[in-house]
């Protein structure tokens, strides 16, 4: 009989608490148990004490052991491919280096492991089990990799993860901590749970009913809205993103007047992602009296007129009216109407204009950038391909943003609005005609691996940034982006470039035999995830 250990008797009554007020009170005005008062009674108290500390941890006495834990759910997915676990071991015991820049020809293993995860994800292999410790360790380090890392460790991560204190982000990111949902006809056993369950546990549930009946979802939603938590009411709210329609817009609009700023502002940017909301039809009113434009010149002008107050309907509506610091009140007021209104009001507004003609309109007054900023924010939430185009420009434009764009960040949220084969051949002419510089962030958001015209687009300027001598450690980020995006089977093209060249006068020091081993680094990298590749299709 499996057995643990209990104390086989409490100490005499009240013992321990009688040497502790000793203790604290102090011999000479409290005698310890069993002892006489006078010169010997601290050392008494002291011996006293340690043969009761020794008594309490020593006397024990068999009892019952504690249940067993109830075995781990089954995995029915496949096993994965010997070849392929020895890869994931390899890649789980690599650990990222304690110095500066990243040196040598050796692959980076951890920067290969969500690449590998996804991979073995979408051929639905199982995790090995002896490599879940590991593997739910690198995603403890790195929340990057929890989805990915969680999926392929299956059922039995939850089960660790009750288990291990260390791991109890497993319990958080997976919806009801591994809990089952109730089958999708038991509407009572899901109306229970919705009522009486864990927060996960109703998250979990909202979001899978949201995903299967949009509707259902909602109704569900209603029926305790009022009496949620504010912190709650938003991350139910969020679980409307999932199949947003025009069906939503009667409960969103009542969300406008929550209590919570942040509720009403998630149901007001819920509310601008439709297009034939009765909000987006407000806000587009006031943006049009805002916008008009100009014959009276010689070529038409766009003028701008920002509002001169924000009106509680319009804080209604999710306007902010405080600005923040550094930025006026007026044109603040100004970006939220633009960006809220659909883009398809201009067009009727300023002429019948097509996007492309109503970008190329100069603006007066200096408005064009808070104008164009406005646009490219309401482009990318109403995933408008069309007027991304306009806002982008052409990629070897002399201003490199392109007639709207005005930072990176939005250049790079236009980008996820078109298709992937577009999106790739804009940052190829972009880093054809401006280099490498800018680029970084527009790499990152290109489909994985990247498209050959642009994986040549990159390895041709870094060929010619090696060649000018500049500073090798600049490149560094593009460099590592290319060893995890180009596709693998450039690796034959790139064998030219591993030589160490001739610097000039100019060049950085030691710059040639950087470049040297960063190619380097590169060939192997490329050649390693063809063969991780490989080893999970055998």
């Amino acid at each position: 009989m499996n057995t643990t250990s209990t104390p086989v008797h409490a100490p005499a009554s009240g013992a321990w608490e009688e040497l502790v007020t000793a203790a604290l009170l102090g011999t000479e005005r409290r005698t310890p148990p069993g002892g006489a008062p006078g010169r010997e009674a601290p050392v008494a108290l002291l011996d006293t004490a340690a043969a009761e500390t020794v008594r309490r941890r020593a006397g024990l006495r068999a009892a019952r052991a504690a249940a067993r834990p109830e075995p781990a759910a089954e995995d029915p997915r496949p096993v994965l491919p010997p070849a392929a676990a020895r890869r994931l071991a390899l890649l789980l015991a690599d650990r990222p280096g304690t110095g500066g820049g990243r040196r040598g020809t050796a692959p980076d293993l951890m920067e290969l492991l969500p690449q590998w995860l996804a991979a073995a994800n979408a051929r639905g292999f199982a995790a090995p089990p002896q490599a879940l410790p590991a593997l739910l360790d690198a995603a403890r380090g790195r929340t990057d990799l929890r989805p990915a890392a969680l999926a392929f460790a299956g059922p039995r991560a939850v089960w660790l993860a009750r288990l291990n204190p260390d791991w109890r982000f497993a319990l958080r990111a997976t919806p009801g901590g591994g809990a089952s949902l109730p089958h999708p006809e038991d509407t009572e056993q899901s109306r229970r749970l919705w009522e009486e369950g864990l927060f996960a546990e109703r998250v979990a549930l909202l979001s899978a009913i949201r995903a299967r009946e949009p509707a259902a979802a909602r109704e569900l939603l209603a029926t305790t809205w009022s009496t949620e938590r504010a912190e709650d009411r938003l991350m139910f709210l969020d679980s409307l993103r999932t199949g947003l329609g025009p069906q939503d817009e009667p409960f969103l609009e009542q969300a406008l007047a929550d209590r919570s700023r942040n509720v009403r502002a998630t149901a007001a940017e819920l509310l601008s992602a439709l297009p034939g909301s009765a909000l987006a039809a407000r806000m587009a009113l006031r943006a049009a009296a805002c916008v008009a434009v100009d014959h009276t010149g010689d070529s038409p002008m766009i003028t701008v007129e920002a509002p001169h107050e924000c009106d509680a309907s319009m804080e209604r509506d999710g306007v902010v009216a405080k600005a923040p610091a550094g930025r006026g009140e007026r044109s603040w007021w100004f970006g939220q109407l633009v960006e809220a209104t659909p883009l398809g009001t201009w067009s009727t507004r300023l002429g019948g204009r097509t996007p492309g003609q109503i970008v190329a309109l100069p603006v007066t007054d200096g408005w064009q950038s808070e104008l164009h900023a406005a646009w490219c924010r309401a482009a990318a939430r109403q995933r408008d391909p069309e007027w991304a185009r306009a806002l982008l420009g052409t990629p070897s434009a002399p201003e490199a943003g392109g007639p709207g764009a005005v930072s990176l960040a939005e250049r790079a949220k236009l980008l996820g609005t078109l298709s992937p084969a577009e999106r790739a051949d804009w940052v190829a002419g972009f880093i054809a005609a401006h280099g490498l510089s800018e680029a970084f962030q527009l790499l990152g958001v290109c489909v994985v691996p990247w498209s050959a015209p642009l994986g040549r687009a990159v390895v041709d300027a870094l060929n010619i940034a090696r060649d000018a001598g500049s500073y090798p450690w600049s490149f560094s980020g593009v460099m590592g982006l290319a060893e995890r995006c180009l596709d693998p089977s450039e690796a034959s093209r790139l064998d030219g470039l591993l030589a160490i060249p001739d610097e000039t006068e100019d060049a950085s020091p030691g710059a040639g035999g950087y470049w040297a081993e960063a190619f380097q680094r590169l060939v192997t990298t490329l050649r390693l995830r063809a063969a991780m590749a490989e080893e999970l299709r055998a």
